[in-house]
């Protein structure tokens, strides 16, 4: 897709000049950044991220990648944050609105888009495909049909979008749209019951948002992006200041931008669960935002959940309204996370 006409959405993953393939965060960006996170990098430059790589390595073209083992960590964005500092400056951008740094690829080093919506089509009209491939059209159409969910609002995600897969690789789809995103979830959870699909279910959070599955012998995953018309916000529309680590318990009152990233949590009846986390009515949190992908869609309007992570102030420069949030993936700590109380 060609750059100038590119409007970034989280999911989108692109390539630079300089090699890197990373992914979109979010919805917000400023006009000459897109935030992002690292992916692959190339090999040329392994030796300058000091953190744990994954044994397998993925080829785009001549290009020989690899992965860090834990994409999302604290300790690993921050050691990305070193690296582009010493070595790609460019890449650092500093956010006032968050009085932070973070990564960010200039829009004059990006050199490719890859919009899973896009990528999708551009399967579909593929002439020859390979066995995986014609296993993601395949459970992609059948999703699509027994949803009433249009192939139009659906993508391709993952290696399989970018065309560097292997046959083992996972197949990785995106539903546009909350609405839609629900058919799909509800869809899904019929086809398992009919043993067309099945369910991976690792742990905890597997089993709550029950994105991960086999078809067919194939792994596959799916989450959502907003449709355009679903992003509200605008870069430089709020300020951010971050406050103290809390505890807490809370109970869920809507549900409709929980599978996004970041996921936003409407809550109520927020309780500490320990002193320090003892709040004035005025700065009782009324929503919890993650960051961290893996925290997405793991619970359900009415559900409750314990949380861990920071309060902000959030202020509307727009028309001077102030409003209270814990944020969860702040990148200053591990301990920060969400869990459905069962």
């Amino acid at each position: 897709m060609a750059i100038k006409n590119w409007i970034p959405m989280d999911g989108d993953t692109f390539l630079t000049i300089d090699g890197f393939i990373m992914n979109t965060f979010g919805y917000e960006h400023p006009k000459t950044h897109v935030f992002a996170f690292l992916k692959y990098i190339p090999a040329k430059f392994k030796d300058m991220f000091n953190v744990e790589m994954l044994e397998r390595t993925w080829h785009y073209g001549k290009t020989e990648l690899f992965r860090a083992e834990k994409l999302y960590t604290s300790k690993n964005y921050q050691s990305f944050i070193a690296t582009f500092h010493k070595n790609f400056p460019d890449y650092i951008f500093y956010d006032k609105n968050r009085d932070k740094e973070v990564i960010s690829a200039p829009l004059n080093r990006i050199s490719e888009v890859f919009v899973p919506r896009d990528r999708l089509v551009w399967l579909q009209n593929l002439p020859k495909k390979d066995e995986l491939q014609n296993k993601a059209l395949d459970l992609i159409n059948l999703i699509s049909k027994e949803s009433n969910v249009p192939l139009s609002d659906m993508g391709l995600h993952g290696s399989l979008a970018l065309n560097m897969h292997a046959l083992h690789s996972d197949i990785d789809f995106v539903v546009y749209g909350t609405d839609n995103f629900r058919r799909v979830e509800t869809t899904i959870e019929k086809l398992v019951s009919t043993n067309q699909l099945t369910y991976i279910i690792g742990n905890r959070l597997d089993a709550a948002r029950k994105f991960q599955g086999r078809y067919q012998g194939k792994i596959y995953m799916y989450n959502a992006t907003r449709q355009f018309n679903q992003i509200t916000t605008k870069f430089d529309q709020y300020k951010y200041t971050p406050l103290i680590q809390v505890q807490f318990q809370a109970t869920i009152i809507n549900d409709q931008e929980t599978m996004y990233r970041p996921a936003t949590y409407k809550i109520s009846n927020y309780k500490p669960l320990n002193s320090e986390s003892e709040l004035s009515t005025d700065k009782t949190p009324i929503q919890v935002v993650s960051n961290i992908g893996c925290y997405r869609n793991i619970a359900k309007q009415g559900n409750v959940i314990k949380v861990s992570g920071k309060l902000e102030k959030v202020e509307n420069i727009t028309n001077n309204q102030v409003f209270y949030q814990v944020v969860v993936g702040t990148a200053t700590s591990e301990e920060e996370n969400i869990w459905p109380v069962a």
